[in-house]
């Protein structure tokens, strides 16, 4: 076995079989998430995390249900399912992207969190840019919509009563558990919870979080080498 990285980035490093990295169509999808303007694209290298939504996205397209992420920013693993599952022609179902797009809400922020130094996450985007970003992102697809503002406050404009996919990408606890307990009943069983920061150090407080929620649902966690984690509803 060669010894040689396939994937050495986003606090992942991995000798295993990463042939995903070549296959057009991932390349061609997580181009398009990346992209903020027509021309330009952001440059970081988070493909394994992608990879992980893309498969939580095709397990919840098995079942019935919206798919919802609160906390988008510039829209990259949202634009890259939607690309990867030709998420426009979905007639059935409706993307719901929910962000303040301003950074994160100051009054949400524990004290916990706060001096971990998250209350700066993000914060290149404060004034709405990337609200512009994502809004012509996903202009070509009729069955996107965008929710501005913060969560809790915004989950009423989510018009939806059931659920498939779910990622939670909004850095402090406060709004990502009101999101989980809103949407849960909702959720299909067989649906996804996608927790983007869940096994990274700095969110320690999500984690303890989403660890004594899960205890209260009966359903594990399971926490991923790529810094997220993954909550699949059982059956009722």
């Amino acid at each position: 076995m060669s010894g040689e990285a396939q994937f050495n980035a986003d606090g992942l490093a991995t000798i295993h079989n990463s042939e995903f990295l070549r296959d057009p169509r991932f390349v061609r999808a997580y181009r398009f998430g990346m992209r903020t303007t027509a021309t330009r694209m952001l440059d970081i290298h988070i493909e394994w995390r992608a990879w992980i939504a893309i498969w939580a996205a095709e397990q919840a397209l098995r079942v019935p249900g919206d798919f919802v992420e609160c906390g988008v920013n510039t829209g990259i693993l949202a634009g890259t399912i939607a690309d990867w599952t030709g998420f426009g022609k979905l007639t059935d179902r409706t993307m719901w992207l929910a962000d303040t797009y301003d950074g994160l809400p100051e009054d949400q922020i524990n004290d916990s969190e706060r001096a971990i130094g998250l209350h700066g996450y993000n914060a290149e985007y404060r004034g709405g840019g990337a609200y512009d970003i994502v809004v012509d992102k996903f202009a070509k697809f009729p069955n996107v919509r965008i929710v501005r503002g913060p969560v809790p406050d915004t989950l009423a404009q989510i018009q939806t009563t059931r659920v498939a996919y779910l990622s939670l990408d909004m850095n402090i606890a406060f709004p990502e558990i009101a999101a989980a307990r809103h949407f849960w009943p909702m959720l299909s069983p067989g649906g996804v919870i996608l927790l983007d920061d869940y096994n990274w150090t700095a969110h320690i407080n999500q984690k303890r979080a989403f660890d004594e929620l899960a205890k209260e649902w009966n359903v594990p966690v399971l926490g991923l080498p790529t810094g997220q984690g993954v909550i699949v509803k059982p059956p009722v």
